[in-house]
């Protein structure tokens, strides 16, 4: 009778003890499953404006390389607080290029989703795809990602 109701207990604690096992709350755990330094900033979307827009322009090229990207060394996502849907979305210098590649900046998002190391980078700095505006490869091997979001405390 013991046995079975240990087994009972271990069948149900063992899947939430997995769960709790793979949370992204350590930097650790994020940096081993995406094998990625992965850094966050905080500006605002009118100093970055400039260099948001030059990555959405650059948005139908860069679909490609998110999808064959499977390694990278360093990952920043850059939190523009004040481009957040709860802030009233980006302001209109950048709302005005999001609305002129829509169709691309809706693929590089599920693009972004398809990605495991692209996906969990986000994820673990709790970055939804739809926030996503734009991206940007620079140097080999660092991606930026800029998201109309805040970061979560």
């Amino acid at each position: 009778m013991r046995a079975i109701a240990a087994m009972a207990f271990l069948a149900v604690a063992g899947p939430v003890a997995g769960l709790k096992a793979q949370g992204l709350e350590s930097t650790e755990t994020v940096n081993r499953i995406v094998g990625s330094q992965v850094k966050q900033e905080e500006t605002n979307a009118t100093t970055e404006a400039a260099n948001v827009n030059t990555a959405i322009d650059r948005t139908r090229e860069n679909i490609g390389t998110v999808r064959k990207t499977s390694k990278l060394d360093k990952v920043d996502i850059v939190f523009l607080t004040d481009a957040a849907r709860s802030e009233g979305g980006p302001p209109p210098e950048i709302e005005s290029k999001v609305k002129q590649h829509q169709d691309d900046i809706t693929e590089l998002r599920k693009e972004i989703e398809a990605n495991a190391l692209l996906f969990n980078a986000i994820e673990s700095r709790r970055v939804q795809a739809q926030d996503v505006l734009a991206v940007e490869f620079g140097d080999p091997g660092k991606i930026v990602i800029y998201a109309a979001a805040k970061p979560s405390n």
